[in-house]
C-alpha cells in the first residue's frame, strides 16, 4: 500500500476506534461503474471505522465495562441504521447519517454524550472507479450538550495505478512503467454538504488520463503536476483547500519497495503558472544577443500543397543550409560563380550563421485543415543545429518561404512552401505584449515557441514523433509521443499517410538552382504511398485535384519490383537478360505484366560469384538504363506501351556509389543496396578499424549521390558473403527462440539506417526503405522467421536487453521483400521423403507463397523475377490483407 494503514489522524489524549465495520450499503454514486439508476443505487461494500474521544482512564483503574463504551453494541446500531437499505446519493451522505444515527436519542452514544468529545468517522469504498484501490471520506465532529459540529473533512483517493513514462534514465524513457499515486483533499468543515461533494469517478479518470500520457523525469515533477490538475479539477467545489499527493515508482529500484514524494499545495502554489513567467516576451535585442554563443537544436515544420509539392520542399530544406548566402541586408543579393553573395556589407552575425538539417522525419500527404477547399499537403519536419537566434532563424524561413514562391495568401491557405519553428531547445518565447497573447489571431510577424498550435495538429506532432518521440514539451510538460497518443482525430477526417517521392532523371537542361552553391532538386516523376501507422483504418485516395477523400477509401497497394540482372552469373537468370535486346525486352515485359519498378543491377551477389570493377558495373548497368528511358523513340509501334517504360521507375541494384552515380545520371531514380551504404565486406562484430573506414567511405559516397539527387534508397541487411555469418543466437538469444534473427535486423541495419539519416549530410528519412535481406547471411530457418515476423522489424519497440535498451532504430520505415527463387526455397522443397531438388526458374510457386506471406506482413514492395505471376499473387493478397 502508499499510503497509510489507517485513514484516521485525529488527535486525542485517548481514543476508542472500532476499525474496519464491515457493511453493504446502496450507493447512488462513486462505484467501479455507473449505477444504471442513480436513484435506486447499487449494493456497495464499505468499510467503517469509528474513533471516539473518551477518557478510559475510570475504565483502566477499575476494569469494569460500565465505565466505557460497549463499541458491540455500537456497531449493532450502525448496522439497524441501515437494515431498511436506505440509498445513498454519495459517501459524503452516508457520513451524515452516521452521526446523525450514533447521536439520535436514546442510543448508545446519547448515554455517553458528555464523555465523548469527538467523533471520527471514516468511510472507504471497497469497489471504487477503476485504476484505484480505495476512495473514502473521513471527517471529525465536536459535541456539546445539544448538538455536534463538523469541524473537519478528508476526501481521498488511494493507490491510483498508472502507466506512463517517467524518470531519467534511457531505458525508462523508452518504456511504460508503473506510477502509484495517492491524493488526500483537505475539504474544510463544510466537506460533507452537498454542494461541495466531490466526484470520485471524475476525479479518478482525469487523473489517469493525465499520468498515463505524462513523460516527467522526476517524481516530484509527476506529484506536482498530480496536485495542480486535483485542484483545477476541484476548484468549482472546493476553491480554497489543500491536496497532498503522494507519487511512487514500484519498479524503481531492487532492494527498496519503492521511492516515494509527498507534496502538499493549494491553487496559491500555481498563481505562476497563470501568469506566467515563462511566457514573458524577451525584447527583439535580448533575442539576437543571448543566443548567438553556441549551436541549439531546432525543429522545423515544412508543408507545401503547390506546385510539384516535394521538389518545393527539398529545396527548402537545401536552402536552409545556405543562410549566409540569404540572410542579406535587404534581401536583394545576387551570387557570383562560386555562390557568394555579393551586395551591402552584412552583420557578423549574418557572416557567420550556420545551419545544419540533422533529422529529418517521415514525409506525409494530408487532407487541409481549416480552409479545407484546396489541394491535400505535403508535411514533414526536420531538426536543425545553429548559431542563429530565434528571431532570426525566423527571418531565414520566411526568406526561404519567398525564394521557393510563397506569396501572400488567405490564412492557412495553399502555399508553395510552409516553414514553421516549432521548437528551438527548450525555451518557450512570447514576442508579442502580455495583453495581446488571449487570441491566436494576431501571430503576424510575431514569435511564440513553442509553436502555439502545435499539439492540435497531427501533421505536425507525428513528423516530430518519427524523430524525438521522448522531447517533453516545455509547456505542456509531456512527451510528443503522449502528446500524439492523446490527440482526438475526428473518425470522419480523412487519414494522413506517408508518401515516397521519386525523382524525374535524369536531369532536364531547364532544371536550375536559385543559388550555385547548391545542386539543383529533380521534379517529381511520381510518389508511392503507404500507411502512416502500423494499423492504420480504411486508406484514403486522392482524387484528381490531389484532395484527400475520406469517403471512398482506397486499398493498400503493394508494389512490384521486377529483377533485372545484368550478369552474366547471377544465381536465377545469369547471362538471361544481359545483353540490352533482351533486357529491353524483359523490362517491356514487366512493365505490360504491372510492374512499378525495374531493378537493373550488374554485379551478382551469389555467394562465391566473382568480383567485377566498377567501370565494368557501370558498362552493364548504364547502357540499360539509357535504352528504357528512350523507349518511345527508338520503337514508334510501341505507342503507350513504349511510352510507359520509358517512364518506368528505374532502380539501380549496386553497392558501389560510383555505379549508383552513373546509373542515376542516365536515369534510375532509386539505389537498391545489399549492404546499406558501407560496402560488401563489412560486418560490425567481426571486422576492424581498416573495415570501418572503408565502411565510412562508401557510405559518405551513396549519401552524397542520394541526397544531390533526391533518389529514395532500399537498405538491406546483410553481414558480408551472402553464405556467411549465419548465426544470431549468441548475440540476440535474449529475443527467444524465433527472435532472434528479426532482433539482429534491427539491431544490425538499424544501426546501418541511423548512420545514413542521421547528422550532417545524411538522406531524408523519407527516402529509405528498409530490406530484412532473405537469403542473406541467414539459415533457412531464419530465413522463415524473417518472413513470417517481417512487421516486427519496424514495429515501435524496444531493441537490446537490461539496461540498455533503446527504441527500435527502423520503427516506421517501409519495408521491401526480396524473396524470389531464392535458394532456401529449393532447400525446403528438398525436405522430406516427398521433396525434390529445384533450379531456381521451378520455384514460381513457393515464391507466391513467401510473396503472399510479406504482403500479409505488410510489405511496401516486393522484389520478383516472374512478374506477371506475381501480379497476380499481389492482387490477390492485397485485396486479403490491403
Amino acid at each position: 500500500m502508499l499510503s497509510d494503514a489507517s485513514h484516521t489522524d485525529i488527535a486525542s489524549t485517548d481514543t476508542i476506534r472500532i476499525q474496519d465495520i464491515a457493511l453493504t450499503i446502496r450507493l447512488g454514486s462513486g462505484s467501479c461503474w455507473p449505477a444504471k439508476q442513480p436513484h435506486e443505487g447499487t449494493l456497495q461494500p464499505v468499510h467503517v471505522t469509528l474513533s471516539l474521544m473518551h477518557d478510559v482512564k475510570e475504565a483502566a483503574e477499575t476494569d469494569d465495562l460500565a465505565h466505557s463504551i460497549n463499541y458491540s453494541d455500537l456497531a449493532k446500531e450502525l448496522r439497524g441504521s441501515i437494515r431498511n437499505e436506505p440509498v445513498f446519493a454519495s459517501v459524503e451522505e452516508f457520513s451524515l447519517h452516521t452521526y446523525n444515527a450514533l447521536f439520535q436519542k436514546n442510543s448508545l452514544l446519547d448515554e455517553h454524550r458528555g464523555k465523548v468529545s469527538e467523533l471520527g468517522i471514516c468511510v472507504v469504498q471497497l469497489r471504487p472507479p477503476l485504476h484505484c484501490a480505495r476512495v473514502g471520506v473521513e471527517s471529525a465532529a465536536t459535541f456539546n450538550v445539544d448538538t455536534w459540529t463538523i469541524t473537519r473533512v478528508r476526501h481521498f483517493v488511494d493507490e491510483l495505478t498508472c502507466h506512463a513514462i517517467i524518470g531519467v534514465n534511457p531505458a525508462e524513457r523508452l518504456e511504460k512503467q508503473d506510477v502509484v499515486s495517492s491524493i488526500s483533499i483537505d475539504s474544510g468543515k463544510d466537506g460533507l454538504q452537498k454542494e461541495q461533494w466531490i466526484d470520485f469517478r471524475t476525479i479518478a479518470r482525469t487523473l489517469y488520463e493525465e499520468i498515463s500520457m505524462s513523460s516527467f523525469f522526476t517524481l516530484e515533477a509527476l506529484a506536482s503536476s498530480v496536485a495542480h490538475k486535483t485542484l483545477l479539477t476541484i476548484k468549482p467545489v472546493l476553491p480554497i483547500h489543500k491536496v497532498t499527493v503522494k507519487a511512487a515508482k514500484p519498479s524503481a529500484l531492487v532492494f527498496a519497495k519503492y521511492p516515494e514524494v509527498e507534496i502538499s499545495r493549494t491553487m496559491r502554489d500555481y498563481q505562476e503558472l497563470t501568469t506566467s513567467t515563462i511566457q514573458k516576451p524577451l525584447s527583439s535585442e535580448v533575442l539576437e544577443t543571448t543566443t548567438t554563443n553556441g549551436i541549439h537544436t531546432v525543429a522545423i515544420s515544412l508543408g507545401s500543397n503547390l506546385g510539384d509539392r516535394f521538389r518545393n520542399i527539398e529545396l527548402a530544406l537545401r536552402l536552409l543550409e545556405i543562410p549566409q548566402q540569404l540572410l542579406s541586408s535587404d534581401g536583394e543579393e545576387e551570387s557570383n560563380e562560386q555562390g557568394e553573395v555579393t551586395g551591402e556589407e552584412d552583420s557578423p552575425l549574418e557572416l557567420t550563421a550556420t545551419v545544419s538539417v540533422v533529422n529529418t522525419s517521415f514525409l506525409y500527404e494530408t487532407a487541409p485543415m481549416y480552409v479545407t477547399d484546396q489541394p491535400s499537403f505535403i508535411n514533414c519536419a526536420c531538426l536543425v543545429e545553429t548559431n542563429l537566434p530565434p528571431t532570426t532563424l525566423l527571418r531565414l524561413l520566411k526568406k526561404i518561404e519567398l525564394t521557393v514562391g510563397r506569396v501572400p495568401s488567405i490564412r492557412f491557405g495553399p502555399r508553395a512552401v510552409d516553414l514553421d519553428l516549432v521548437l528551438y531547445d527548450q525555451q518557450v518565447l512570447d514576442t508579442r505584449p502580455p495583453e495581446d497573447r488571449a487570441t491566436l489571431d494576431n501571430l503576424e510577424g510575431e514569435l511564440v515557441i513553442p509553436h502555439p498550435r502545435l499539439v492540435e495538429r497531427e501533421f505536425v506532432l507525428r513528423p516530430l514523433n518519427d524523430m524525438i518521440p521522448d522531447y517533453t514539451h516545455p509547456v505542456h510538460h509531456k512527451s510528443l509521443r503522449s502528446l500524439l497518443n492523446s490527440l482526438k482525430i475526428p473518425p470522419n477526417e480523412p487519414q494522413m499517410h506517408k508518401v515516397i517521392p521519386f525523382p524525374r532523371l535524369p536531369l532536364s537542361t531547364g532544371t536550375t538552382s536559385p543559388y550555385k552553391c547548391i545542386p539543383p532538386v529533380p521534379e517529381t516523376l511520381t510518389y508511392w504511398t503507404y500507411p502512416a501507422t502500423s494499423h492504420p483504418p480504411a486508406f484514403t485516395h486522392t482524387d484528381t485535384r490531389g484532395k484527400l477523400n475520406a469517403h471512398h477509401p482506397k486499398r493498400k497497394t503493394t508494389y512490384l519490383m521486377s529483377t533485372l540482372n545484368a550478369t552474366p552469373d547471377s544465381f536465377s537468370d545469369g547471362s538471361t537478360h544481359d545483353t540490352l535486346p533482351t533486357a529491353l525486352s524483359y523490362a517491356r515485359e514487366s512493365v505490360s505484366a504491372g510492374a512499378a519498378i525495374v531493378d537493373v543491377g550488374g554485379h551478382s551477389t551469389r555467394p562465391g560469384a566473382a568480383s567485377v570493377g566498377v567501370q565494368e558495373e557501370i558498362d552493364r548497368v548504364v547502357p540499360i538504363v539509357q535504352a528504357i528511358r528512350l523507349a518511345a523513340s527508338t520503337n514508334e509501334e510501341g505507342g503507350e506501351e513504349s511510352e510507359k517504360l520509358r517512364h518506368i521507375l528505374i532502380s539501380v541494384d549496386t553497392f558501389r556509389w560510383e555505379v549508383a552515380e552513373a546509373a542515376v545520371r542516365a536515369g534510375a531514380n532509386c539505389i537498391n543496396d545489399v549492404c546499406a551504404f558501407t560496402g560488401p565486406d563489412y560486418f560490425l562484430e567481426v571486422e576492424g578499424e581498416e573495415a570501418v573506414r572503408r565502411a565510412e567511405e562508401y557510405r559518405e559516397g551513396m549519401k552524397r549521390v542520394a541526397r544531390e539527387y533526391a533518389t529514395p534508397c532500399v537498405l538491406m541487411h546483410s553481414r558480408g558473403d551472402a553464405g556467411q555469418n549465419k548465426g544470431y543466437k549468441a548475440m540476440y538469444g535474449y529475443a527467444g527462440p524465433r527472435g532472434a534473427v528479426v532482433e539482429g535486423v534491427r539491431v544490425e541495419l538499424g544501426q546501418k539506417v541511423d548512420e545514413v539519416v542521421r547528422g550532417r549530410g545524411g538522406v531524408r528519412r523519407w527516402l529509405v526503405v528498409a530490406d530484412p535481406g532473405v537469403g542473406f547471411s541467414k539459415t533457412v530457418e531464419g530465413n522463415l522467421e524473417v518472413l513470417r515476423d517481417a512487421k516486427g522489424m519496424v514495429e515501435d519497440v524496444l531493441v537490446g536487453q537490461g539496461d540498455k535498451k533503446y527504441r527500435n532504430p527502423l520503427a516506421g520505415y517501409p519495408f521491401l521483400i526480396g524473396t524470389s527463387r531464392k535458394s532456401y526455397i529449393g532447400g525446403i522443397l528438398a525436405q522430406g521423403p516427398g521433396g525434390r531438388e529445384t533450379v531456381p526458374t521451378e520455384r514460381v510457386w513457393a515464391t507466391a507463397a513467401g510473396v503472399a506471406c510479406a504482403i500479409q506482413q505488410g510489405a511496401l514492395a516486393v522484389r520478383v523475377h516472374d512478374t506477371r505471376e506475381m501480379a497476380d499473387v499481389v492482387t490477390m493478397a492485397d485485396a486479403l490483407w490491403g
